[in-house]
């Protein structure tokens, strides 16, 4: 039987990694999927939707399926599933690496103002400006949801969920963007303040040199750390390394 790499993904870099593995002669890959997004578009090997109920599900799918390697390639903010991969890994014994893309570095010029959560978010916007972009995901929204005296701009590629702020108008759009697009959204909607999520990667990154360069704040969600004892590889290639199977 072929080495089996399950890869739980969601993310640019899991659709690199997936066709990268695809393309290796007697590696099977598997990519699993939350179901989040309702178009994922086409993925190289074999793909799965839905959950696994937890670490004690995703450890007994690692064992029916007969995975030899487990690769993390989710959002930086999926903590919980995150957590659960590493409970699973080490309850069944097998090799798992966690791939993250770096998160952003504030660059001179910028005026970040770094939060540990959503709830925290909301929580600074009284300090500035009423009209607010929020490019945060279409979860977690509930968060502002108290904030009457705000006007919202949110930006999601699906739908958001409900409860939302009072005021709200919804963007759906999927990056990358560039200077020059961020740059008309936040002049042509009067936007004072950015809330994002610190995401990394170069998709989504050009808001925060629009923001640099109309000298507007940034609100930065920090990312949930890993859990202890688990570090991540930065790229494709690290995790090729990791998994002992140099570049093609």
């Amino acid at each position: 039987m072929p080495p089996h790499v399950l890869i739980l993904g969601g993310t640019a870099e899991a659709r690199r990694l997936a066709t990268e593995l695809s393309g290796r002669p007697g590696v099977r890959v598997t990519t699993s999927l939350a179901g989040r997004v309702t178009r994922p578009g086409t993925l190289a090997g074999e793909v799965r939707i839905g959950g696994f109920g937890g670490a004690a599900g995703l450890g007994d799918w690692l064992r029916e399926h007969h995975v030899d390697a487990l690769v993390d390639a989710t959002h930086p903010f999926a903590g919980t599933i995150t957590a659960n991969a590493a409970r699973a890994a080490r309850a069944t014994g097998i090799p798992s690496v966690v791939l993250r893309r770096p998160g952003w570095q504030p660059r001179p010029g910028d005026d970040w103002h770094p939060v540990p959560s959503l709830p925290a978010a909301a929580a600074a916007l009284p300090r500035f400006g009423p009209r607010v972009l929020l490019t945060t995901g279409r979860l977690g929204l509930s968060a502002f949801a108290h904030l009457t005296d705000r006007h919202f701009v949110v930006r999601s590629v699906e739908p958001p969920e409900p409860p939302l702020p009072r005021h709200t108008e919804v963007l759906l759009a999927r990056g990358p963007f560039t200077v020059a697009d961020e740059t008309a959204l936040l002049t042509g909607n009067l936007i004072d303040v950015l809330v994002t999520k610190d995401s990394g990667g170069a998709a989504t990154a050009a808001k925060l040199t629009a923001a640099r360069e109309l000298g507007l704040p940034v609100v930065v969600v920090r990312r949930p750390p890993l859990p202890d004892g688990v570090t991540a590889v930065p790229d494709v290639a690290g995790v090729l390394e990791r998994l002992g199977l140099a570049p093609a």
